[in-house]
């Protein structure tokens, strides 16, 4: 399972690797409302990704760590959903791996400042699907898992 973390829209996406097979299960957003509290928010946020671990029983998770250069405000309120969001994980005892946006292009595409097109093209055709999955966060979730299952591989073959 993908995590994209943030405030207002949280992606996810799950993926079934069986012998190097990559088949995607399913994907989508947790969306919270702006007019509700940060606790109600973080709240929701904590519930969603707990009834995702539930139905769905992954192994794995890898969450996209956060990069922020300009919005303190904006990275703030990522970081508390990341909380939330980690927490959740914690609980269901459930492995998280981290990725890096750079990380997570330099998988997929071989270059860590691709552009986001560039990943979602990739995420399309790792999962042999007719279109590109929206919304984003939900693409950029599926990239890293696929990022981790890439990196799996990696660490196999190297030990």
């Amino acid at each position: 399972m993908g995590i994209d973390p943030g405030l207002k829209n949280i992606g996810w996406g799950i993926i079934k690797v069986n012998h190097n097979r990559v088949k995607l299960v399913n994907y989508g957003c947790i969306e919270t409302e702006s007019s509700d509290s940060i606790s109600v928010r973080l709240g929701h946020i904590y519930s969603e990704v707990c009834s995702l671990v539930k139905n769905h029983k992954p192994r794995e998770v890898a969450v996209e760590e956060l990069f922020f250069a300009k919005n303190t405000k904006s990275a703030l309120s990522v970081a508390q959903a990341r909380g939330a969001i980690m927490l959740a994980l914690d609980h269901s005892s459930i492995s998280v791996f981290e990725y890096t946006p750079l990380e997570i292009k330099q998988a997929l595409v071989g270059y860590g400042r691709a552009a986001k097109e560039q990943v979602q093209f990739m995420v399309k055709q790792f999962l042999a699907l007719k279109n590109i999955p929206k919304p984003d966060h939900a693409s950029d979730a599926l990239a890293a898992v696929l990022c981790h299952k890439n990196s799996r591989n990696m660490k196999n073959i190297l030990t």
